[in-house]
């Protein structure tokens, strides 16, 4: 029997995006479900790894919904299970395993920062030596689109920080990890968040698209090689 992703959306319109392909090449095959549209996650541990995906929500939201993803990914944490959450998705896995989720000094919103320099993700030591982002260069640059961050317990490790926002990417178990950047996304997807998510719009489509463009082959293969080395983790690719 072949190896299977659970895949939990927060939102319709954040996808797993670039994240299809490389399941594809590699013959994964995943199950999607989306919280917001009413979806019960179904058990994680029936699956062979788990990524969460981000959205408006908060980790500190007492609703029915949010009280279930911390569960579930309390569940997947403690049976050791290789896990990837992005944006909300590491939130909500911080969360999960004992950290804090507090506001954010700085909203980062987009491309580039409140100074007009670009968002870049700087790997720490001990990530230029994680298995995550093995073959990849110390510092590249990122998207942002959160409010909120974390506060980390002495047991995770700190692999990826920004200037303004320090915790950008958290190993929380041995082999679960989580970003606060997005790293999956597509031209498509950018062109329908811009549309939809009130802190784009205030950049504007054509702005954020262009700026994509300019950085697409190296954003997408950040992206691709993300991804690849989780499978690797997960040892499903």
């Amino acid at each position: 029997m072949g190896k299977r992703i659970l895949i939990v959306k927060n939102i319709a319109r954040e996808g797993p995006g670039l994240l299809e392909p490389v399941l594809e090449r590699h013959c994964v095959a995943y199950t999607v479900c989306d919280i917001s549209r009413g979806d019960t996650i179904p058990d994680p541990l029936a699956c062979d790894a788990l990524v969460i995906l981000g959205g408006p929500q908060s980790a500190e939201d007492n609703t029915p919904a949010m009280q279930m993803e911390l569960d579930m990914a309390g569940r997947a944490l403690q049976a050791g299970m290789p896990c990837l959450g992005i944006c909300l998705g590491l939130q909500v896995m911080v969360k999960a395993a004992g950290g804090l989720v507090t506001a954010s000094p700085v909203r980062e919103i987009g491309f580039f920062d409140h100074e007009d320099s670009p968002y870049r993700m700087e790997l720490t030591g001990e990530g230029i030596n994680d298995p995550l982002f093995g073959n990849m260069p110390e510092s590249f640059r990122v998207f942002q689109l959160h409010g909120e961050t974390v506060d980390i317990t002495g047991s995770m490790r700190l692999l990826g920080v920004g200037r303004h926002c320090r915790n950008q990417a958290v190993r929380v178990g041995p082999n679960a990890y989580g970003l606060q950047c997005h790293f999956e996304l597509t031209a498509e997807m950018l062109a329908e968040w811009s549309r939809l998510d009130p802190d784009l719009q205030n950049t504007g489509s054509d702005i954020l698209c262009e700026q994509f463009e300019a950085i697409r082959e190296e954003y997408t293969r950040t992206g691709i090689s993300l991804m690849t080395n989780f499978l690797k983790i997960a040892a499903i690719a």
